[in-house]
């Protein structure tokens, strides 16, 4: 897939600005704070319906106006798509696909396929379990948009069972029969959608821990052993049978009953699975050195590059903001030698000198100027 032509009006310092990308490679160069982080997160927004930096959509629009707006184009195998996202200072923001408004805005999902990789995904390995976790989800909403409506699901039904939990808490007395019924209900829709999750996150960890694996064998030079284990927190049996999942996740409920209703919130459930990321058998998190840790995200956002192109069947687009400064010269290398030619990469720079002559030569570059892009 390739994205053509990029527009955002009133978009974070962007008033107007018209980007075309005519090469694979695109290097956009300028000192911080100008906007360059600005561009790949209008990518990643119409991707993903978020971003890592902004909470809320005001957050997005240039200060003093009421709206912004995304435009793109995008060629893909099967032809040329229009994206088009409105966001609004009222928090309502409407989507359009070839000019059609998507009364789904999840239904824009899987249309433009994106791997982001930058310094804040040191946290992957830094940081705690919700972090992976989200990480995962993104990556599953990429390969099944499903996905999305199923993590949705699980998190509306679980603010529903905590509210109750919360309210059995607080009448601190045996609960009634009435609100024991609601809470089995509560417990088996919980089992039937977390149940999914697990499986989900199970089957795509099978897929690309192998992949990360040569990864990081090539990156380490053989000298390092990567190993990455899911560790749900409802325990079941490895074999992919939905049923079993279910009732596992049933069994694990009903023991710990009586302990939700003591503490007032869920305590069973994927909200509370692991991603564990090991390197020679040692946690990764605790006992890896900052080249260590580098080396395994770099491996992971190459993984995830690889199993979307075989997934999807054409790779994505591959956000790079600033992650050059990050990586030492032989982790550099080895990013942009495995970048080559094979998808659409935006880079951000605050300068050239990481780039060999001939990537500059087979590069676009555009240079950003407090919120104005030049050739």
């Amino acid at each position: 897939m390739f994205l053509p032509q990029l527009h955002l009006c009133c978009f974070r310092n962007y008033l107007e600005q018209k980007v075309t990308f005519d090469a694979y490679k695109t290097i956009i160069l300028g000192d911080n704070a100008q906007g360059k982080t600005n561009l790949l997160e209008a990518v990643e927004l119409i991707s993903t319906l978020k971003t890592r930096r902004a909470k809320k959509d005001q957050d997005l629009i240039l200060e003093g106006k009421q709206e912004s707006r995304i435009q793109a184009n995008l060629q893909r195998s099967y032809g040329l798509t229009e994206i088009a996202m409105t966001l609004r200072s009222s928090g309502k923001r409407s989507v359009s696909l070839n000019h059609e408004n998507l009364r789904r805005h999840l239904d824009l999902l899987g249309v433009i396929n994106t791997v982001q990789f930058s310094s804040l995904d040191l946290e992957l390995v830094r940081g705690a379990p919700e972090v992976r976790r989200a990480w995962l989800d993104a990556l599953l909403v990429q390969l099944e948009p499903i996905y999305a409506y199923i993590i949705q699901q699980y998190q509306k039904i679980l603010r529903q069972r905590n509210a109750l939990l919360k309210r059995l808490y607080k009448q601190n007395s045996s609960p009634i029969a009435d609100n024991l019924t609601e809470l089995g209900i509560w417990d088996a829709q919980l089992a039937a959608f977390g149940s999914r999750i697990m499986r989900r996150r199970a089957r795509v960890l099978t897929r690309l821990t192998p992949l990360a694996q040569n990864w990081h064998r090539q990156i380490s030079g053989n000298n390092e052993l990567l190993e990455i284990n899911y560790n749900p927190n409802v325990c079941y049996y490895s074999q992919d049978e939905p049923q079993q999942v279910q009732e596992a996740f049933l069994v694990a409920i009903n023991e710990r009953t009586l302990f939700e209703q003591q503490l007032g919130t869920t305590v069973v459930g994927p909200h509370r699975d692991e991603i564990e990321l090991l390197i020679n058998q040692t946690p990764a998190k605790s006992y890896g050195s900052q080249g260590q840790q580098r080396t395994l995200v770099l491996a992971l956002k190459l993984a995830e590059l690889d199993l979307i192109e075989q997934i999807i069947g054409e790779p994505p687009i591959l956000l790079l903001d600033d992650v050059l400064a990050e990586l030492d010269l032989h982790r550099q290398n080895q990013l942009l030698e495995a970048i080559s030619n094979r998808c659409q990469t935006l880079i951000t720079t605050t300068h050239l000198n990481a780039f060999a002559q001939n990537w500059l030569k087979a590069s676009q570059i555009l240079s950003v100027k407090s919120g104005s892009v030049m050739i």
